[in-house]
């Protein structure tokens, strides 16, 4: 069964999805987690800026795993990363727009206001591009191309689910994963590659 904390963690990443860090209440999240109230402040004395520090870096990393979903299994780079945009588009259209990211909604409302919680949003980007970096790596791009390519997705992909979300329609994913895979073709062509998958360890 899930723990208390890990179902208020849940509920947050949730919550600051569709409402963002502001517009949600401790009591909002507690509901959602069908836990007692006191027992937010039992997990995270520090109130909702501690639980919001831990809701983005605990989802943060969760949403890291997308990468090993949908692009490290695929025969090539391009093919992962059409994969990759077309799990975006999936997620947008079963949830009706609401699902976004928890990271970029929160990091938009407090890069000025907070500094721990922008320094958690910016510790998940930093993790988000080292770990793209590598997996891109796998690939037969330098470390140099990979982390371009890493930032080129993460913020055509962040972009994209804020213009999405707006207008309910998913044509700024598809605009966006076809300008990802466009970066990726050119590095490509630059190193002569066929961007197909390297064998673990050679």
């Amino acid at each position: 069964m899930t723990g208390t904390k890990d179902r208020i963690l849940a509920a947050g990443a949730e919550l600051f999805r569709q409402g963002g860090y502001a517009g949600t209440g401790m009591k909002q999240i507690v509901e959602k987690a069908g836990a007692p109230f006191g027992s937010v402040y039992h997990f995270f004395p520090g109130g909702k800026e501690q639980l919001g520090e831990e809701v983005v870096r605990t989802s943060g990393m969760q949403y890291a795993q997308l990468f090993e979903v949908f692009i490290a299994p695929a025969p090539d780079l391009i093919t992962g990363l059409e994969s990759f945009f077309a799990g975006a588009v999936t997620t947008l259209l079963d949830t009706d727009y609401v699902e976004g990211c928890p990271i970029a909604t929160v990091a938009l409302e407090v890069a000025t206001t907070n500094e721990p919680l922008r320094k958690a949003t910016a510790d998940v980007f930093e993790a988000w591009t080292q770990a793209g970096t590598k997996g891109f790596s796998a690939f037969g791009l330098p470390e140099e191309h990979a982390r371009t390519l890493t930032l080129a997705l993460v913020t055509s992909l962040e972009g994209a689910f804020v213009l999405c979300r707006s207008m309910r329609t998913t044509e700024p994913m598809a605009v966006a994963g076809a300008a990802v895979v466009d970066v990726a073709r050119r590095l490509l062509t630059e190193l002569g590659d066929d961007g197909k998958r390297r064998p673990s360890g050679g």
